[in-house]
């Protein structure tokens, strides 16, 4: 029997939390305004705590369907996947006869940057800025990430990347890498993972073992 070449629904579990969260708010609209309930639902704007939710999944949804269609013989696609004994999800994993991508969608508007500080004298250190805010924490979020999958998959390559939807690159530059992962545009990622290097992974094979070891979230 074939295995398919992708797995799972790119940003469901983000979809599912937002319209719990969205429920939550509009029920306790109705317990404040009783009567006039529904009216103030339809007056109400929704907490910014709960629209993220949307924005992560559609932004997840946009990078999934972009990665599908580099699904193939060559490349297997596994999206939306729990982390076991973990909060965390894995947002995508690309399969290529090369390695295996790491993927985590974000959707930041400003310029991503690296920067770097010390060196000769003191450590050297790297921080992602993005509109001028530092936003390191990302990186630490996706090596942990990277890390689990390295331990499920033993010594087979493994690369992580945060790609920013929205993000406001420069002309030409739309990718870096940082602490060992890359920051990129969802273009540019294509690109990377289109112009690996044929190697002996089993896409598929790969995808399927992966999907099992992260359960959908």
């Amino acid at each position: 029997m074939a295995i398919t070449a992708t797995k799972g629904t790119p940003g469901a579990s983000a979809r599912r939390e937002y319209e719990r969260r969205r429920a939550a708010d509009e029920q306790r609209s109705r317990n404040r305004w009783g009567r006039l309930g529904s009216v103030a639902v339809a007056l109400s704007e929704p907490r910014g705590s709960t629209t993220a939710w949307k924005r992560g999944a559609v932004g997840e949804e946009r990078l999934g369907a972009r990665l599908n269609r580099l699904a193939g013989d060559q490349v297997a696609v596994v999206h939306d996947r729990r982390i076991p004994g973990s909060r965390t999800n894995i947002d995508h994993l690309v399969i290529t006869t090369k390695r295996i991508w790491v993927i985590d969608a974000k959707r930041y508007t400003g310029r991503p940057e690296r920067r770097a500080e010390g060196g000769l004298f003191r450590p050297r250190t790297e921080r992602l800025i993005i509109a001028g805010r530092d936003r390191s924490q990302l990186v630490d979020g996706l090596l942990a990430q990277v890390v689990r999958v390295k331990q499920a998959v033993g010594e087979l390559p493994v690369s992580g990347v945060l790609c920013f939807i929205d993000a406001d690159w420069p002309l030409f530059e739309t990718a870096f890498k940082l602490r060992d992962v890359y920051a990129t545009s969802p273009r540019r990622l294509t690109k990377l993972i289109t112009r690996d290097a044929a190697g002996s992974l089993d896409p598929a094979r790969t995808a399927a073992y992966l999907a099992d070891v992260f359960p959908p979230a």
